[in-house]
């Protein structure tokens, strides 16, 4: 064998192991949560609202009391999915001067509802797609606020089973103990908090850490997971019931 011949080998081997260390890239840590409760289809109602101003002040916000960020590890982008999810992560992501990355899916007139989910299944793909396969997030931290069938629903996975729609099968969290199969319609106060191992894409670490605001948003509902938010009516909320 020639030495350029040679020569090209290993190089054609580096170029492979560069390829596939760029398609293990995954950010180091992802931060997942629910947007805040609403009041139709386009905007969050008060509460809502202030839970979007507790998050930012307590746990996601440039300098927040709780924050989830270590230091050095400031959030390096935000994702939201739609108008409901936009309007929470607003706050925080400002607080930041950080952008927020919209893979949007906004309420269409005269589209019915499995239009609305074959579309939110498609830009749930699209972003852990392009968020795990991104070099430029390689090791940093994000924060995705999504609609929460689309993070775990043991009856959409099922009913589009094989095709990955939520993302519990997209991030591989399903292979962790401990991850819900469902988000319950009634909780939005819980984070779930996703690690990787350096140039991994296979999740190590699962944690879910509730929202507690102490004292300082007394409205804003602080239920254990997968129990009764106790908003009605006159919350000016939908409740479960109403979607």
């Amino acid at each position: 064998m020639s030495r350029v011949m040679k020569i090209r080998i290993i190089l054609a081997a580096l170029l492979l192991a560069a390829c596939a260390q760029t398609a293990l890239a995954a950010p180091a840590r992802i931060i997942i949560l629910r947007h805040g409760e609403k009041a139709d289809k386009w905007k969050l109602c008060e509460i809502g609202r202030q839970r979007a101003d507790a998050l930012a002040l307590n746990y996601l916000g440039k300098g927040a009391a709780k924050s989830l960020f270590t230091e050095g590890n400031d959030p390096a982008f935000f994702f939201a999915i739609t108008l409901h999810t936009l309007e929470l992560a607003s706050p925080a992501a400002a607080s930041w001067s950080k952008p927020l990355i919209l893979y949007s899916v906004v309420p269409e007139k005269g589209a019915d509802d499995d239009e609305k989910v074959e579309t939110l299944n498609r830009r749930t793909q699209e972003a852990a797609s392009n968020i795990m396969q991104n070099p430029a997030l390689n090791g940093k931290t994000v924060v995705m606020v999504w609609e929460h069938k689309h993070i775990a629903n043991e009856k959409l996975e099922a009913k589009f089973e094989g095709q990955g729609v939520t993302l519990r099968h997209l991030l591989k969290l399903d292979i962790l103990p401990g991850v819900p199969k469902t988000w319950p319609g009634d909780t939005y106060d819980y984070f779930w908090i996703v690690d990787f191992p350096e140039n991994s894409n296979v999740p190590s670490k699962f944690t879910m850490v509730k929202q507690d605001f102490g004292t300082s948003f007394p409205e804003v509902p602080a239920n254990d997971w997968d129990t009764p938010d106790g908003l009605d009516d006159s919350s000016g909320c939908k409740t479960k019931a109403e979607g």
